[in-house]
């Protein structure tokens, strides 16, 4: 998948809905000079177009080129001025800084009282909206007319002010050290994955026990505790935690259905958490918890009084799907989840312009692993191959790493070992070049190599030799990672007792089952 060069303001203008488009007419409208503006005529043309194609607006008459650039820019900021007027984006934070203008400009008319007035009312709303940065900037500007307009009825409002001030402050600077935590042990985990050894685990706990800052939980408020939860859970990612990740996921969680105002203020770090969570419990195999997340996500989704907008779509379809495939492999049900194909096909399809190219590929090696544990390893090559043949992909080098070997092993159960042993030094210069060659991987690659010399009776004993192997490691702090890619476990256990692999992983789910 390449990257394709967009224009921001064709993009812009196709994610416009139908209503979107027709109030944006009227609001260029709502004065009859504008009813031939130039940046009509170029919004209309572009809305037509299915292309971005400057040769073409040159070619219509509508603008000279040396013009193109400004108008372009003009009517980007006209279709942003229509769209903050649109009721479906009046949330409470655009609300607040719209009171904050206001506020803003009766203070330069002069206009004293009426200005203190409108921010004593909008900094009550921002601050129970936890909004504390916006809190802050609104104090600040209340400090400013006070030195201009004396007010008697509050004798100590200096005082009042000064003290709110520092507390806002201190909230601020407290989410500011989480949230930069948070950002850069994301950052890690996008970049490089799971620790891989003792001196990766060192640097990760040090860096997390140097930046975390100092705090008492009591005193934190909402947003505080949000960053602190999200900060510890990627810590516990990386070091492959997972029951300390189902922990924090899940306070993430409980912290917006104890504080249910907020689940509509920021819905989508309510979608990330429940996502977290079900991908926590997906790591320690707690199907029946899995389901019930699920369930009660999708209700939550449905329902009226939850926003919608692009964004929330896009990343409804996101997280739905991925789980949704997470729990036909939980439970060992390829076969059921492949209608979820054109599903995610489709989707990916629809979303593209807001889902990252990252989180795309993990979609399609999941959809490559539902083929595989299907048994239709053709059609598990042929996803894996989005990924390998993405040179663009800069993260997630375990993700890339890991489809070349599932992509191997896939080739090899599908009788497409011709070419085996060309993809097989490919694989292991890639795994050389990426400095991510584990012991996990080493076996699979030599039994993979070996089998050119193994005699059809002797193939069993290989099997069992590898699945003896392997299992030393099902556990290792650093190897097991290997597992949570492709369960190869579960393969080698099928050939051993001649199952399909998506007998052997419903077995053990329901051996599990709690």
């Amino acid at each position: 998948m390449t990257n394709v060069h967009k224009d921001a303001l064709f993009v812009l203008v196709k994610s416009l809905s139908k209503s979107e488009k027709r109030q944006f007419k009227l609001y260029v409208g709502r004065l009859g000079v504008n009813s031939d503006a130039k940046f009509l005529a170029l919004f209309n043309l572009l809305d037509k177009s299915k292309l971005y194609n400057e040769k073409n607006i040159l070619e219509s008459g509508i603008v000279k080129k040396e013009q193109l650039s400004n108008l372009k820019a003009h009517l980007y900021k006209q279709i942003l001025v229509s769209l903050r007027l649109n009721p479906v984006n009046q949330n409470i934070r655009v609300q607040i800084r719209e009171q904050l203008d206001f506020a803003t400009i009766l203070y330069q008319k002069g206009l004293y009282k009426q200005s203190l007035k409108i921010l004593d009312k909008v900094k009550t709303t921002a601050i129970e909206n936890e909004e504390k940065n916006i809190a802050y900037e609104i104090v600040e500007l209340e400090k400013l007319i006070e030195t201009q307009y004396i007010t008697r009825s509050i004798p100590d409002r200096a005082n009042e002010l000064a003290v709110q001030a520092k507390k806002l402050s201190g909230q601020n600077v407290m989410t500011s050290k989480l949230s930069n935590l948070s950002l850069q042990l994301y950052g890690m985990m996008l970049k490089v994955g799971y620790v891989k050894s003792d001196d990766s685990y060192k640097m990760v706990q040090d860096y997390f026990e140097k930046h975390l800052p100092k705090y008492k939980i009591e005193d934190l408020g909402f947003r505080e505790k949000l960053w602190l939860y999200k900060a510890h859970l990627w810590y516990s990612f990386l070091i492959q935690d997972f029951l300390s990740c189902y922990k924090y996921a899940n306070k993430w969680v409980d912290l917006f259905y104890e504080n249910k105002d907020m689940i509509y203020l920021n819905p989508v770090f309510f979608l990330k958490g429940n996502n977290y969570l079900l991908e926590s419990l997906f790591y320690v195999k707690y199907s029946s918890q899995f389901k019930q997340t699920l369930q009660k996500l999708e209700a939550i989704l449905e329902s009226r009084s939850f926003p919608k907008n692009d964004n929330i779509n896009s990343l409804s379809f996101l997280y739905l799907n991925s789980n949704k495939l997470n729990k036909h492999f939980l439970e060992g049900t390829f076969e059921k989840g492949l209608y979820l194909v054109k599903i995610v096909e489709y989707g990916i399809n629809k979303h593209k312009d807001r889902i990252d190219a990252h989180h795309v590929m993990v979609l399609y090696y999941k959809i490559a692993c539902l083929y595989f544990g299907n048994g239709d390893n053709k059609s598990c090559i042929q996803y894996l191959k989005k990924i390998i043949d993405n040179k663009n992909l800069k993260m997630r080098e375990d993700l890339m790493c890991f489809s070349r070997v599932l992509s191997l092993v896939a080739h090899y159960e599908a009788g497409m070992d011709y070419h085996l042993e060309v993809q097989l030094k490919s694989t292991y210069k890639f795994l050389l070049k990426m400095n991510d060659m584990h012991e996990v991987q080493k076996e699979m690659i030599k039994f993979l190599r070996n089998l050119g010399n193994i005699y059809p009776h002797e193939l069993r004993d290989e099997f069992l030799k590898l699945y003896t192997e392997l299992k030393k490691y099902e556990e290792h702090p650093y190897e097991k990672r290997a597992f949570l890619y492709l369960d190869i476990i579960s393969w080698l256990e099928s050939h051993l007792e001649d199952k399909p692999v998506s007998q052997i992983i419903r077995e053990k789910a329901m051996a599990l089952k709690r």
